[in-house]
């Protein structure tokens, strides 16, 4: 899951495990060392971590359980420091766009939360979350009666074929690669384009043996080998349903059509984005989203301080106001939890994402300058940046507390003992390096957080003896633009989070030597048959040896390639209007749950 480049990490979009973590208040928001209250927040971030389920037909029947005390009426404002680099469902693989997503689009299947930690998958445009025959290699899903899009169109099985050919289309760079890839197999595992080079828009389909609708309500997925995680695959934003005679291709990411309760009324690329009611929704057909609200105004440009100052004095529209994926800012933190009245205004989780410090191994090839800079990085400086304890803990490897494999004391880096960076360790390793491999590139955001994090980044190398030349990329397309192959940064921060609860939704797509290619989430650019032969192996194994061989997965890379330096684990803590009701922590985007809101008054 890619994390967003704001404030945290860029996915998330599909976050399963955290649950709704309440976090200890600290003290004071100093440094970045959360103390022994970190320790706990992980502990009961793995002891949430429960096995999400899958739901039958009763389960995936609409409407959405009412939210107790919830209202119809009124407008609610969304404030967002970077705008959205896609609204083209294909090409949403980010927590902000998710989380609009969740308001405009449908998928198969969806997740639906208890509150409690509990996921379940269910039937979102299908009546379930999906049946699986041939030991898993099959899977056959039937279509809801009366789904239509915003145009009051009613939604068939040759718009999923649509949506899951256009997959395989150029123009879609940016989403996820797992259902392509599974589809197109083994014959074609180093570029499933192979599979569909025209992305169906040249009269070629998907065969049979593949993609099957052999009627109008049923949609048949035929894959080489079993895979039991496709409910929870197809409930991602970026395979949510494009109505086929809507398609405008490249164009689509500005005026896309909804099928969910809302729809776009206005868009200023960058601006901001006004959501209105779509009349077509059905609640009936809708097991998770509600309509309460008239709409959405969605504003973008606004800072974090500016965010959190309005919020914070709760005034005139900021009443019926939140944060999209950002946070309460960290000089403000204080602010907020030592006032009631407002700190009762917050949700607070913790995220899967696992923030890191990656390099771009066709350009950074000295293992030792990797080492070096993972020694010298400093994880506290930059974790007090992101608001202290509120805002993450230190990390010492890829995995995130909240993954099912994870190690709390596998640190081969010793970022546990130095997190502010092991200066001497460093410059031991620099000492046989020619001076022209110091020279470094580093990529940041153009917004606050980006700021801080070069600073951080620029002090920490400089003392080691690193020349850093910074370059500023706009935030909006900051992946973008680093998941571009011959992009001339040595070095960014980047994140990632579970796409669901596996280590294989973290190793695969950020480390397989096939998804070296444009848009890839592998930004480090790994390609070693080591680690391409464990990914194999893992994926071909039951969960249990697979947890075992995505453990020697991660320590191979950590030790023997050095892609990243793991930097710090993700925490969300974010302020809403007291004209807000419905708020709470959404263990599925590590967000505030969109979808249950609506406005008091």
């Amino acid at each position: 899951m890619k994390p967003i480049s704001s404030r945290r990490a860029r996915a998330v979009i599909v976050a399963l495990a955290a649950g709704s973590l309440a976090l200890t208040a600290c003290s004071k928001n100093e440094g970045g060392d959360s103390g022994t209250d970190s320790k706990k927040d992980q502990s009961e971030a793995s002891v949430q971590s429960k096995a999400v389920t899958y739901a039958d037909a009763a389960g995936s029947t609409g409407p959405a359980e009412e939210v107790a005390g919830a209202k119809s009426g009124g407008t609610i404002n969304v404030y967002q420091e970077a705008g959205l680099s896609h609204l083209d469902p294909g090409q949403i693989y980010v927590s902000d766009a998710g989380q609009v997503a969740n308001l405009l689009f449908r998928r198969l299947t969806q997740f639906k939360e208890d509150g409690k930690g509990g996921v379940s998958v269910v039937g979102d445009l299908a009546t379930d979350s999906g049946q699986s025959s041939d030991g898993g290699k099959t899977w056959t899903f039937k279509l809801k009666d009366g789904i239509k899009d915003a145009n009051g169109a009613a939604i068939t099985s040759a718009d999923i074929r649509h949506t899951v050919e256009r997959q395989f289309a150029k123009f879609i760079f940016d989403g996820p690669p797992y259902l392509q890839t599974w589809l197109a197999g083994s014959k074609y595992a180093s570029d499933y384009r192979k599979l569909l080079p025209g992305g169906g828009f040249d009269g070629k389909h998907l065969p049979a043996s593949v993609l099957d609708t052999p009627d109008d309500k049923t949609v048949v997925f035929h894959f080489d080998q079993a895979r039991p995680d496709l409910p929870q695959t197809l409930a991602m934003a970026g395979y949510a349903v494009v109505p086929e005679k809507t398609d405008t291709k490249e164009k689509y990411d500005k005026a896309p059509v909804a099928t969910g309760p809302y729809k776009v009324a206005s868009y200023k690329i960058g601006k901001e984005l006004v959501l209105e009611k779509n009349t077509n929704w059905d609640p009936k057909t809708d097991s998770v989203r509600h309509q309460y609200p008239n709409g959405f105004d969605f504003q973008f440009g606004i800072t974090e301080s500016t965010q959190t100052k309005r919020l914070i004095a709760d005034q005139g529209e900021d009443k019926s106001a939140i944060q999209l994926t950002g946070g309460v800012e960290a000089t403000q933190i204080q602010d907020v939890i030592g006032n009631a009245a407002v700190s009762k205004r917050t949700v607070k989780g913790y995220q899967p994402y696992v923030m890191q410090l990656t390099f771009n191994l066709t350009r950074m090839k000295d293992l030792k300058v990797r080492q070096a800079i993972t020694y010298a990085v400093n994880s506290k400086s930059l974790i007090a940046g992101e608001g202290g304890a509120y805002g993450g803990d230190v990390a010492p490897n890829y995995f995130a507390p909240t993954l099912p494999g994870y190690e709390a004391n596998y640190d081969p880096y010793g970022r546990l003992k130095t997190p502010q960076g092991n200066i001497a360790k460093a410059k031991e390793i620099l000492k046989t390096i020619p001076a022209a491999e110091k020279k470094v590139v580093f990529a940041y955001a153009n917004s606050e957080n980006g700021q801080k994090r070069k600073v951080a980044i620029e002090d920490a190398l400089t003392k080691v003896g690193f020349d850093v030349v910074s370059k500023e990329v706009d935030a909006a397309s900051y992946y973008e633009q680093i998941g571009k192959l011959d992009n001339p940064y040595d070095m960014y921060i980047s994140g990632w989070g579970q796409d669901w609860p596996s280590p294989g939704t973290v190793i695969t797509p950020v480390y397989d030597g096939a998804q070296v290619t444009d848009g890839s989430p592998n930004y480090s650019h790994v390609k070693d048959a080591t680690v391409d032969g464990l990914i194999k192996k893992a994926l071909a194994e039951d969960p249990t040896a697979a947890a075992k061989t995505w453990k020697e997965a991660q320590h191979y890379l950590l030790e023997k390639i050095v892609p990243a330096a793991p930097l710090w684990y993700t925490k969300q803590f974010q302020l809403s209007g007291s004209s807000i009701g419905g708020a709470r922590y959404g263990s599925v985007s590590s967000l505030i749950d969109i979808n249950r809101l609506y406005v008091k008054s």
